[in-house]
């Protein structure tokens, strides 16, 4: 009997696949790219018209050797790879690890893994499409020109390990201009007045002051603002209008990648990487009751386009679970840049509620799978209806405005809130004398704008056309990992690093790090996907531009040292101790070197005591890939480790180490013992 090999990237996504296709097909996973460009290298003939070198990535070989196997056995295969230009490309790549033939070979792609979607796919399958996967080869070389160019002058000149990209260099070149208005911004001086009163019939409400003698109000100083009070107080008042209009709020369109990493930042707290990873999983399937589904569509996209079939379901599920009148459809678009073949990222099935699934899905994925089903939902409502009322209340030359809200109909509302600070009002009318109760007089000073969050930073980028929905997810992690910016609570604060690196962007590769360049630079990517542009064109005018900039930079930037005198001495030669920088964490080392190579790390100690040994304290420590964990000072003589932070507590239970929980055991404090299921409550001041 004839046999299919269906190609895939994840095991998760070949297991949800399997399950609809039948005995006759073989679903394999590639985990991902299987060719790249070699790390050790450019990879790149510039003479020979900038023609790749790609080479089998370490450690897929023996993964290629079964897949060549199974194609072996085969009648056809079946590339099924991720519907965008990366999978594209990946499917490209197959086919020359595999020795298929690229017109020859099936491609498949699917918006959603459902049985329907799977199994319409593979009855209209393609060829691959040349054209996107050029784009992203020249996406791929653009950036390694980029990289492997600037970085060795970032590490020649500042420190081992910085890179410069294509992207992440524009994204810190936001964050420092950001940082730039904030230390250059002056702060002013003004005053609000509020006026708490009560409407004839005894209700309270509160009008601002906004003009006073026919001027736009504008205190900036307390003696004037002493003065305004004390006759705001003296004053009587009248209402001189009341305007009453109906108004009407829309639903948010369903979820881009960019909005869905901004409100999972906002409401969840998720970074964009963790909200990109979880996605993922919900993509390509979660274990239910009947085997794996594919919870949502495909989460890359700027696209919020939505397909009639999943408009009717959203509109049978609204209809019988809220009623008619809640019902509104619409099909959404993409913007200027998007790729209209995606649809926008909506549940696989509207009748999927969030709550039918709870106990299948951990804590994350449940709450970003309601997210994504609430939003989704809310975009095929019908609008919310308010009565808006403003209120104008005159006393001598003082004008005074109350705003009230009442909402009239819910409408998409019912399953998704949008934040408001909308007050209602009590009934009042034109001639009413409201009795003034309270005179509030608030001082306030001008604010800087505010840093970047993950999530502003990502919007910020995709109005300005930098990068793709890819790309915003990898550039964050980048710039933190590398020590570019650090988190404070939610803000990105640009190091001492990443203003160095920026500077030396700034100073010698200005025409990269603007972010009008680096949007230009995406529609050109674009138009190579829509046959408009030969890659080779696009990459010829970029190096042309490139490689004087690199040739001067070399020899115009400085040699930065970024080491610390200590008063801390060498025990080995007598000299001053210094504090050498690195990206993976900060040491002391001897101000002889090369005579003297001593070195000692920099212990952050947390002020709780090892539980293995007498005299070691518990430190924070570091591994290669920077995930912290704790581990006492006498390693290697005592090898306790723990990814949790103990509290200097031990368990009731078992006598072992308490630590902090993290994720949904946030706020508790459990046992280290795998072997134990102790867990209690955080006390307060530990929180």
């Amino acid at each position: 009997m004839a046999q299919t090999l269906v190609i895939v990237e994840s095991p998760a996504k070949a297991k949800t696949i399997e399950k609809y296709l039948g005995k006759n097909y073989v679903v394999r996973a590639s985990l991902g790219h299987v060719r790249d460009l070699p790390k050790s290298k450019m990879g790149i003939d510039i003479e020979n018209n900038f023609e790749p070198s790609y080479i089998t990535i370490r450690g897929k070989g023996p993964m290629i050797a079964a897949l060549k196997k199974d194609k072996a056995k085969a009648d056809r295969v079946v590339l099924a790879t991720d519907p965008d230009r990366e999978g594209e490309a990946i499917a490209w790549h197959l086919t020359h690890a595999l020795g298929l033939d690229p017109q020859k070979t099936a491609r498949v792609s699917f918006q959603e893994i459902t049985k329907d979607a799977v199994q319409k796919a593979m009855k209209s399958p393609r060829a691959i499409d040349e054209d996107l996967v050029d784009s992203q080869q020249a996406r791929r070389i653009l950036d390694r020109l980029v990289g492997y160019s600037i970085s060795p002058i970032l590490w020649r000149k500042v420190m081992k390990g910085l890179s410069a990209g294509r992207v992440q260099s524009v994204a810190m070149r936001l964050i420092m201009l950001r940082e730039r208005e904030i230390r250059a911004f002056v702060s002013e001086e003004y005053w609000t007045f509020a006026l708490k009163m009560k409407s004839e019939e005894g209700k309270s409400f509160v009008a601002d002051v906004i003009r006073v003698n026919n001027k736009k109000l504008s205190i900036d100083n307390e003696k004037d603002a002493r003065a305004l009070e004390k006759k705001l107080k003296g004053l009587e008042y009248t209402i001189t209008d009341v305007e009453q209009k109906e108004r009407t709020r829309a639903p948010y369109a369903p979820f881009t990648t960019s909005t869905l990493q901004q409100e999972a930042s906002y409401k969840l707290n998720f970074s964009a990487s963790k909200t990109m990873m979880t996605a993922q999983k919900l993509y390509e399937g979660i274990r239910l009751q009947r085997g794996s589904e594919g919870l949502i569509t495909y989460m890359r996209t700027d696209s919020t386009r939505v397909s009639q079939e999943a408009l009717v379901q959203a509109k049978e599920y609204i209809v019988e679970a809220f009623g008619k009148e809640y019902a509104k459809t619409r099909s959404g678009g993409g913007g200027k840049n998007a790729q209209d073949a995606h649809e926008a990222i909506r549940p696989s099935s509207p009748k999927r509620t969030p709550e039918s699934i709870k106990s299948y899905l951990s804590r994350d994925e449940f709450r970003l799978y309601e997210l994504i089903w609430n939003r989704f939902m809310a975009s095929q409502m019908a609008n919310a209806r308010f009565l808006s009322t403003v209120v104008d209340i005159e006393g001598d030359d003082v004008l005074a405005r109350a705003k009230g809200e009442v909402r009239l109909f819910e409408g998409f509302q019912k399953v998704y809130e949008m934040r408001t600070d909308s007050v209602e009002l009590p009934q009042l009318q034109k001639g009413q004398k409201p009795k003034l109760q309270k005179v509030d007089a608030q001082q306030k000073f001008t604010q800087p704008p505010s840093r970047y969050t993950e999530a502003s930073l990502i919007k910020e980028m995709e109005d300005k056309g930098i990068g793709r929905p890819s790309t915003y997810a990898p550039t964050l992690y980048t710039i933190t990992r590398r020590g570019y910016v650090t988190k404070e609570k939610k803000s990105l604060v640009p190091t001492e690093l990443g203003e160095i690196t920026n500077s030396i962007m700034e100073e010698n590769f200005l025409d990269i790090v603007e972010p009008e360049f680096t949007a230009q630079m995406e529609e050109k990517l674009d138009a190579i996907s829509e046959e408009k542009t030969p890659w080779q064109d696009v990459i010829r005018e970029f190096y042309d531009s490139l490689e004087p900039l690199v040739q001067q930079a070399d020899e115009r930037i400085k040699k930065y040292d970024l080491s610390e005198v200590t008063d801390l001495t060498c025990e080995k030669c007598g000299s001053p101790m210094l504090i050498k920088k690195t990206i993976k964490g900060n040491f002391y080392a001897c101000s002889n070197y090369p005579d003297c190579k001593n070195t000692k790390p920099i212990l952050k100690e947390i002020g709780v005591d090892c539980p293995l040994c007498e005299d070691g304290q518990i430190v924070e420590r570091k591994t290669k890939r920077l995930k912290v964990f704790y581990g006492c000072s006498n390693f290697p003589a005592c090898r306790f480790a723990s990814w949790d932070k103990p509290v200097g507590k031990n368990c009731p239970t078992c006598g072992q180490p308490l630590v902090e929980g993290k994720g949904r055991n946030s706020g508790y404090l459990h046992c280290h013992s795998k072997e134990c299921s102790y867990k209690e409550k955080m006390p307060k001041d530990d929180k």
